[in-house]
C-alpha cells in the first residue's frame, strides 16, 4: 500500500506531508509508481514500465541533485497506519544561475480532487520564492491535460504561450501549454521554511 516510515518529513497540514525522494523509500515509491504507470505514460512521454532496479537508480539520481542543489525532489504522503501512504510527487529543477526552476508533479487517481496537488505545489512554491529566493517559476503541462492548467490558474500562474508539437508520444507530438510565475513582491504570508522540517518516529 506503498506506506513509509520515513523519518524526516515536511508536513504541510494535519495529513499531508513531503518527504525526500531518496532511496530510503524506494520500496514503496516503486510500489506507487507501478501501480500509476499507464496514469503517468498518459501524460509524460518517456515513461518506461517500472522496475524495482530502476526506480531505486531514478531515486539515487534524485537524491545527488538534492545535494547539488540542483533539484528539489519530494513525494507527496498522507498519515496512514504505521507511517505515511504515498499519493503522489513534486519537484523543482532549480536554475541558480538564472534564480528560475520548473515544478513539476504528479497526484494518484485516488488522492485527486482532495487538494492535495494544490497543498502540495504551494509548499514547494513557497519555500522557492522564500528560502531559494528564486525570481521565476514554471510549469509546463499538455494543453489536453485541464485539471494541471486549472491547478496552475488557481495557483497564480499565467499563461505564457503554447509549445507547439513539444512533446513527443508514440502516437505524435502533441503541444504544451507553459505557465510562469514571477516571486510577489514581498515575503508571501506564512510561506513554509526549511526550518519546518520534522522527525517522526519509526
Amino acid at each position: 500500500m506503498s506506506i513509509t516510515s520515513a523519518r524526516f518529513v515536511w508536513p504541510i497540514g494535519d495529513d499531508v506531508v513531503l518527504i525526500p525522494r531518496t532511496p530510503a523509500i524506494a520500496g514503496p515509491y516503486h510500489e506507487l509508481v507501478a501501480a500509476n504507470h499507464d496514469r503517468l505514460a498518459a501524460w509524460s512521454p518517456g515513461i518506461a514500465e517500472a522496475t524495482p532496479e530502476g526506480t531505486r537508480a531514478a531515486l539515487e539520481r534524485s537524491g545527488t541533485a538534492w545535494v547539488a542543489g540542483t533539484r528539489l525532489p519530494l513525494a507527496v504522503g498522507v498519515r496512514a497506519e504505521g507511517g505515511h501512504r504515498l499519493v503522489g510527487a513534486v519537484s523543482l529543477a532549480v536554475d541558480a544561475a538564472a534564480a528560475s526552476a520548473e515544478a513539476g508533479f504528479w497526484i494518484a487517481a485516488e488522492a485527486e480532487g482532495r487538494g492535495i496537488a494544490g497543498r502540495a505545489l504551494s509548499a514547494v512554491l513557497g519555500y522557492a520564492f522564500g528560502d531559494l529566493g528564486l525570481h521565476r517559476v514554471e510549469m509546463r503541462t499538455l494543453t489536453t491535460n485541464d485539471r494541471s492548467r486549472r491547478l496552475a490558474e488557481r495557483l497564480g500562474f499565467t499563461l505564457e504561450g503554447v509549445l507547439r508539437g513539444a512533446a513527443r508520444f508514440p502516437d505524435g507530438p502533441r503541444d504544451v501549454a507553459l505557465y510562469a510565475l514571477l516571486a510577489p513582491p514581498a515575503a508571501i504570508p506564512g510561506r513554509p521554511s526549511s526550518q519546518e522540517w520534522t522527525a517522526t518516529s519509526g
